[in-house]
């Protein structure tokens, strides 16, 4: 799943080689994924409309035309290409828009998991869970008051509420589990048993891990917004190698689908759910 960084350098790519290009041409060959909430067939609506800006609002791009914007949450497949008209396209993909450069952007899901929405500009109350999102989680009013304050609000696990997108937008499965060992903190810890401290270093982490991963990524990524970069990540992904901090093995605990990954040494804790596995 496309997370912060991923989106962040997304973006940028975006920003520079579309923004203030008018759209040529509107090919969907999944129209089933696309929903006009508008009333207009997309291909009418965006023909010859000039792509203004690119915003992101926790795990959502904002492609900000003329009159209309596509707003797209890529879910768990969903990816983005950049290319020409002549690019080899793949079987999976959605939509593609070509610009009046000669550039052409796809999208690409393989489980058409994805949403793409077609909404008048600044309609974003048309789309469905987009209001309900909390502050994103780099938004620089984001301060350490306001993060504890709505943390207090929420019960269980630690990693459960971070991926919570009511609690704060746009960390996923591995930036949770990058952000949870940049501050020290056991995965499965319940929100009550945090200190005032590990409150804190968890907020600083969230930021500086972000802005760490989004920089690799986007030196990493130049134009080719379809790659997925997670190499370079510490815990996540990483079971069983040695952790970069102390030496230790990197645990993995699967549970309802989704892997956590962590260190048993630098995050110590005790595995509460009994129908969780551990593989050390």
């Amino acid at each position: 799943m496309p997370e912060i960084p991923d989106l962040e350098a997304i973006k940028a790519v975006l920003q520079d080689r579309i923004v203030g290009r008018s759209i040529k041409a509107v090919l969907v060959y999944k129209p089933l994924v696309i929903r006009s909430l508008t009333g207009e067939e997309i291909q009418k609506a965006l023909m010859n409309q000039t792509f203004l800006a690119v915003h992101r609002r926790g795990k959502y791009l904002i492609f900000r035309l003329d009159r209309h914007s596509l707003v797209i949450h890529s879910m768990l497949t969903g990816r983005f290409q950049l290319g020409t008209p002549e690019t080899r396209r793949s079987a999976d993909t959605i939509f593609a828009l070509t610009f009046s450069s000669g550039v052409e952007i796809r999208y690409i899901d393989n489980k058409s998991m994805g949403m793409v929405y077609l909404i008048p500009n600044d309609d974003y109350g048309s789309v469905p869970r987009y209001l309900e999102q909390g502050p994103d989680a780099l938004d620089p009013a984001l301060t350490y008051e306001i993060f504890r304050a709505r943390l207090a609000k929420h019960h269980g696990e630690i990693k459960g509420i971070l991926t919570n997108a009511r609690f704060i937008a746009g960390i996923g499965n591995a930036y949770a589990d990058e952000i949870l060992f940049a501050a020290g903190i056991y995965p499965f810890r319940k929100r009550k048993t945090l200190t005032e401290d590990d409150v804190q270093r968890l907020h600083r982490s969230i930021r500086n891990v972000m802005e760490e991963a989004t920089a690799v990524i986007k030196e990493r990524m130049g134009d080719k917004i379809h790659l997925k970069i997670r190499d370079f990540l510490k815990v996540h992904g990483k079971a069983g190698s040695a952790c970069r901090r102390c030496g230790g093995r990197i645990a993995s605990v699967k549970a309802n689908q989704r892997e956590t990954n962590f260190c048993r040494q630098c995050q110590p804790g005790l595995l509460i759910d009994p129908q969780a596995r551990l593989n050390l």
